[in-house]
């Protein structure tokens, strides 16, 4: 059997986004930025585009910019909040320990060539920020809050409409990376008053390499490309307007369909979930409840990730690890250190991402799967031994 749970890495094209990107490439090939009737055309399915976008945000059109993914978002909206804050005699920013790369580099980096201070906010045990830590941590030189919607490996969802008001009361600019929420938890950026938000297309069944950043009226973006005066001047460069057109597509159908999808997939979840505490000295990552519809997070003592999932793939399951081995570096998944998972437990992580058709056999076949290779590595392992012999404590 084949099972693909890695949704969350990045999920198939729909056959709704594809058809949208085929019958653009057809039909809006020109040139947006070209005065004939050919380039307006294409004028015209982008800023169609725009509009559809914001509806599924609950923003404005004129408060749209497409970009060439999240991670771009991401650095355009902390750069931006980095400038304006400037401006005002404001160099603090506030995040949390487990984002995304896109944002700890940037802020790292913000840091050491402008001078700026991080406060980098604890996730606790359950993986989730505390609003009043939120609060308690913003100062008069504050010039941004970033905190992700949900976390890109635990699933765990953050109190956003909660930080947006605490940010909002106290005059601070929020921006939330929402790669992982959009197109499977409502999001609406007026009512839970987020000022700036980043998407990606490839984690709701649009393309790889599109993307788009909110940011809500008034706010100046800083320029990441310059160039030509595409996207209000804000973005150069001539826009991949067949890919546009094929995310929002996958966005507006996503959207549409989230409250099915949740009803769907979170029992199956849930059943993935239960089988897999079933597995001795395993233990669920990230608070139970406030979590992803599709996303699972699970430690297993006394073996390593990069094993678990090659083991997996000869079973034809498509996971991923918190482990960061297979990048080269032997340091377990900072997000799993965050939330106080030891060294040695980190390193034998498992996420497991469901697609909006799985099935409850391919769940089962999950559970029957991991299972059979936590016994198979444990058998082979020395640190396995070392744990069943009481020469190491058993953790989880």
């Amino acid at each position: 059997m084949k099972v693909y749970a890695d949704n969350a890495a990045t999920t198939k094209m729909s056959k709704t986004a594809i058809d949208a990107m085929v019958a653009c490439m057809n039909e809006n090939f020109g040139n947006p930025s070209s005065l004939y009737s050919i380039g307006q055309k294409a004028k015209e399915a982008l800023d169609d585009a725009r509009l559809r976008a914001a509806r599924c945000l609950g923003a404005d059109s004129g408060e749209i910019l497409f970009t060439g993914g999240g991670s771009e978002a991401d650095n355009q909206a902390l750069l931006t909040a980095a400038k304006l804050g400037a401006a005002q005699g404001k160099k603090h920013m506030i995040s949390t320990k487990f984002e995304h790369h896109a944002i700890l580099h940037t802020l790292a980096k913000l840091e050491k060539e402008q001078g700026f201070e991080v406060t980098l906010l604890d996730v606790h045990e359950n993986g989730l920020v505390r609003p009043e830590e939120v609060a308690a941590a913003i100062r008069p030189d504050t010039a941004l809050v970033s905190v992700m919607y949900a976390n890109n490996e635990l699933g765990t969802v953050q109190p956003i409409a909660e930080i947006g008001r605490i940010c909002r009361e106290k005059g601070v600019l929020f921006h939330t990376d929402a790669v992982q929420a959009v197109g499977h938890v409502k999001i609406n950026v007026k009512q839970q008053n987020i000022d700036m938000l980043s998407l990606a297309g490839h984690k709701f069944h649009g393309p790889k390499g599109v993307g788009l950043l909110y940011a809500r009226r008034g706010i100046r973006l800083t320029n990441l490309i310059e160039g030509g005066a595409q996207e209000g001047g804000k973005r150069a460069g001539t826009e991949n307007v067949q890919g546009i057109v094929a995310m929002v597509a996958a966005l507006e159908e996503a959207c549409a369909h989230i409250d099915e999808y949740t009803a769907r997939v979170t029992p199956l979840r849930d059943r993935l979930i239960a089988g897999l505490e079933q597995i001795p000295h395993s233990a669920l990552n990230g608070d139970r409840e406030h979590r992803l519809p599709a996303t699972v997070n699970f430690c297993f003592e006394g073996i390593e990730g990069e094993s678990l999932l090659l083991r997996l793939d000869d079973k034809g399951i498509s996971a991923s690890s918190g482990s960061a081995c297979t990048s080269g570096s032997l340091d377990p998944s900072h997000v799993l250190l965050a939330i106080g998972r030891p060294h040695e437990v980190a390193h034998g992580s498992l996420r497991l991402s469901l697609g909006d058709d799985i099935t409850e056999e391919q769940v089962d076949y999950l559970i029957a799967s991991v299972k059979d290779v936590v016994e198979e590595l444990r058998g082979m392992s020395p640190m396995w031994r070392d744990l069943c012999e009481g020469k190491k404590q058993f953790i989880l």
